[in-house]
């Protein structure tokens, strides 16, 4: 981008084509062809501009790292040579857009040889002659939307295979190479300095669009991340109890969920502190009950443990210390079973994070199924065992929300648990989410976010110390 951002090297999307390959390889006719198609711009509505500046479809970002609309991109399975198609624009382009790009052009923009005009994909691969199509068709287990199937004028002469593409690709995006966790480093640091610069920004009488505006500018001003991963949640008071929250109002306490994108690759990270820079008991009696279930998947998480199991740990966490605060009585395990968990932290854990903020590759044919006990745990973006190379958002929570409280209080199997009074104090509290991008290693998890998280750390940093701490 510019100065003081991070260059991204073009053999990250060299070497995620030849893992594809080699992972497709054995087991496909001779001269198969990976076809993939690019994203295309979105009209705003009927008129003739565009609905967002344009970002490219994550799996094809993936595998070319180009950052047009209008593309296709292929891969000779037998060689592994690449060629990307590139739109056809008319000279007159060129008023409106500037001096047009040739095939050369684009070809020592992405380190790839093979560059040709996407009007031209039915001749070119009828000269490839491949055996078979190989084009990429599945269902988002997040969204439950289908993957764009790549489709051209005269593909209906070729032989197509739709069935294989999408768990190999998706699987591969689960474990990130080298590369591909140095960007993630970046833009997870950037979005952890963005974050602490609207911590110290947020004050009473400010806006939550404000303190949003503040986090997009410092991503963008500095850290050259264009795009953001997902529409901010920037809430203050009762609103942190909203978990896709919008923005409007002013703040008291503050859960802030942002996360900067850079060339496709996402960051994730919520925290929550007071405005006042001082942590009532009630706050702190949350906050730390929050921070006590981070911290033990934290230290649990390691190659070989079950996702599932870690949210199961984090609500145990969460419960245990909300008994030790007056909230709760009863047996833990007990509250697990009944499906208490879920009245108080009604989302999963975590999840994947990589091209996309809620990453593919959660529930793959060959992975373990979505769990439905205890309650609350189907929520869980995916169900698979740890292993090294896999990025997740590590992100407990507790909130108190007014319909799941009343269903709770009203309930005979989950009210024995509850201590109405103290309940009562809560209404209105809002909540509390601390979330952390973590990388799997062999000997456990590296944390990627940078921002403080222990109450002493936030009320310092609030204060204005610890800048060394960060740099």
């Amino acid at each position: 981008m510019g100065l003081g951002t991070l260059e991204v090297p073009l053999e990250l999307f060299a070497l995620n084509r030849r893992r594809l390959v080699e992972r497709i390889r054995p087991n496909r006719p001779e001269n198969a062809i990976i076809l993939l198609q690019g994203g295309n711009e979105v009209p705003f509505y009927d008129t003739d501009t565009t609905y967002n500046v344009f970002r490219q479809e994550s799996y094809f970002m993936w595998a070319f790292g180009a950052i047009e609309p209008g593309c296709f991109g292929a891969i000779e399975v037998s060689t592994g040579h690449a060629h990307l198609f590139v739109p056809h624009f008319p000279k007159s382009y060129a008023i409106w857009m500037g001096p047009l790009h040739t095939p050369e052009d684009f070809s020592k923009k992405y380190g790839i040889s093979n560059v040709h005009y996407s009007d031209e994909i039915a001749a070119v691969l009828k000269k490839l002659n491949p055996s078979v199509l190989l084009t990429l068709k599945g269902v988002n287990s997040d969204s439950g939307l289908t993957s764009e199937e790549a489709k051209f004028d005269g593909i209906d002469k070729f032989q197509v295979d739709n069935s294989v593409l999408f768990n190999e690709i998706a699987d591969l995006r689960v474990f990130k190479t080298d590369l591909e966790i140095e960007v993630m480093k970046y833009v997870v640091e950037t979005s952890s300095a963005a974050h602490r610069k609207v911590m110290r920004f947020a004050k009473a009488g400010r806006s939550e669009y404000q303190c949003e505006s503040e986090f997009l500018h410092y991503c963008y001003g500095v850290g050259g991340c264009r795009h953001i991963s997902y529409t901010c949640i920037c809430a203050s008071h009762t609103n942190a109890a909203i978990l896709h929250y919008g923005h409007a109002a002013a703040p008291n306490d503050s859960l802030f969920d942002m996360g900067a994108n850079y060339f496709g690759y996402a960051a994730d990270i919520t925290c929550t502190f007071p405005v006042s820079g001082k942590f009532t008991a009630d706050q702190k009696l949350i906050y730390e009950a929050v921070l006590a279930a981070n911290l033990a998947v934290f230290e649990a998480a390691k190659p070989g443990v079950s996702w599932a199991d870690m949210h199961v740990l984090s609500i145990k966490t969460l419960l245990t210390e909300l008994k030790k605060g007056g909230l709760l009585k009863g047996d833990v395990d007990a509250m697990i079973t009944a499906g208490l968990g879920a009245i108080f932290q009604p989302h999963g854990l975590g999840h994947l994070l990589g091209l996309d903020v809620h990453d593919v590759g959660g529930y793959l044919e060959n992975q373990p199924a979505r769990r439905t006990h205890p309650r609350g745990i189907d929520k869980l973006r995916t169900a698979r065992i740890l292993q090294e190379r896999m990025i997740l958002t590590i992100e407990p929570g507790c909130y108190f929300v007014d319909i799941l409280l009343d269903e709770a209080l009203a309930d005979p199997t989950l009210s024995q648990f509850l201590e109405p009074e103290v309940i009562k104090r809560f209404r209105g509290f809002g909540g509390v989410r601390i979330e952390d991008d973590v990388l799997i290693t062999k000997e456990g998890v590296v944390n990627l976010t940078k921002v403080p998280r222990t109450v002493q750390e936030i009320e310092d940093w609030m204060a204005g110390k610890d800048d060394e701490k960060y740099k």
